[in-house]
C-alpha cells in the first residue's frame, strides 16, 4: 500500500470510502453464500447458531443486526427449509429459542468453510499487516459512532426544549 494519503480527513469521505469498500466486499460475499441457496441474512444466522449456540430470536437479531421483523422472515425460511427448530425457553415464557438441526449444521459447517476460503481468495491483496492495523481502528470506528448514536436522542431532546 504505497499510495499518497488522502488529504480528505472529514467524515463524509470517510463514510464514502467504507461505503464503496462495504459493497465491493459485499458482492463477494454474496456470490459465496448463494452458492448454498442462501441469502446473506440466513447465512448470519446460522453462523451465529454454529459459532454461538441456540439463541434466542432476539440474541440472534443483535448478533447479525437484524430487525424483530427480519429476523422471524429469516427464522421461517430456515425452519420451512428444516435447517433450524424453535423451541420453548425454560426460563422466559414469552421467548421462543432457535436451535440448528442437523441438516443445518451440516449446511453451515460446510458453507463457513467455503465461505472463509472464498473471502481470504477475495482480500488475498490485503495483507495481515494491514489486516492488524484496520481491525482495531473499524472497531473503535464503530464503538465511536454507535456511542455518538445512542446519545442523540437526548440531545435533540435537549435541543428542542432550548428551541
Amino acid at each position: 500500500m504505497n499510495e499518497a494519503p488522502q488529504s480528505d480527513l472529514s467524515a463524509v469521505h470517510l463514510w464514502l470510502l467504507l461505503w464503496k469498500a462495504t459493497k465491493a466486499v459485499e458482492a463477494f460475499a454474496g456470490g459465496s453464500i448463494s452458492q448454498f441457496g442462501m441469502i446473506p441474512t440466513d447465512f448470519g444466522v446460522l453462523e451465529a447458531l454454529l459459532h454461538k449456540g441456540p439463541l434466542t430470536v432476539k440474541q440472534i437479531g443483535e448478533k447479525v443486526l437484524l430487525t424483530s421483523g427480519s429476523m422471524t422472515a429469516a427464522v421461517d425460511r430456515l425452519e420451512k427449509r428444516g435447517l433450524v427448530v424453535r423451541s420453548n425457553d425454560a426460563h422466559d415464557r414469552r421467548a421462543r429459542i432457535i436451535s440448528l438441526t442437523p441438516e443445518g449444521r451440516e449446511l453451515i459447517e460446510r458453507a463457513f468453510a467455503c465461505h472463509r476460503d472464498a473471502m481470504e481468495e477475495g482480500l488475498k491483496g490485503f495483507s495481515e499487516a494491514e489486516r492488524i492495523v484496520l481491525l482495531p481502528l473499524l472497531r473503535s470506528l464503530g464503538r465511536v459512532a454507535e456511542q455518538n448514536l445512542n446519545q442523540r436522542p437526548a440531545e435533540n431532546k435537549q435541543l428542542r426544549k432550548e428551541q
